[in-house]
């Protein structure tokens, strides 16, 4: 089942990319008592991810945090090597929070996952944006598949 605006963020372990390296965290310290726009993109480096998505919550950064957004965090079913350096190259550090949900199982929990393997790509993440408030959802977009539409900083920013 998809997660939804009213549902809560399931309970887990998950790691995060930091100019130090991967680290553990939970989704308890990533979203309870903050207000968190989280959004996916199906993979580190690949074109719409790189060229659209990160740069605009990059660009947007602080208008997003204007609105009372505490943390933005970037997901994407990689391991968090490839986070870090994705950082890296796209300059979200200090501004995104690198999210690697390498085997996808923080994306299935939440009912987005996206299957790529007839593509080699494996199972992945749908597009999307959420905002999270307390740890739970308060609004929440899914791309069709190829599309990005609904799922920009510009478009989150519209609904805070």
């Amino acid at each position: 089942m998809t997660i939804k605006a009213g549902d809560a963020i399931p309970p887990m372990t998950l790691t995060i990319a930091t100019p130090e390296g991967p680290k553990e965290t939970t989704t308890d310290e990533l979203f309870k008592g903050k207000k968190v726009v989280l959004f996916a993109t199906p993979g580190a480096f690949t074109p719409t991810c790189s060229i659209k998505h990160v740069p605009s919550f990059v660009q947007h950064a602080d208008e997003l945090k204007a609105k009372g957004v505490d943390t933005i965090i970037c997901m994407a079913v990689n391991d968090p090597f490839v986070m870090k350096a994705w950082a890296k190259d796209q300059g979200s550090e200090g501004k995104i929070v690198m999210l690697a949900d390498g085997s996808g199982l923080f994306t299935k929990a939440l009912g987005l996952e996206f299957d790529l393997i007839a593509r080699g790509l494996g199972v992945r993440s749908q597009r999307f944006a959420m905002i999270v408030d307390n740890g739970k959802v308060s609004y929440i977009a899914v791309e069709a598949p190829g599309a990005y539409e609904v799922s920009s900083a510009e478009a989150v920013l519209k609904h805070l």
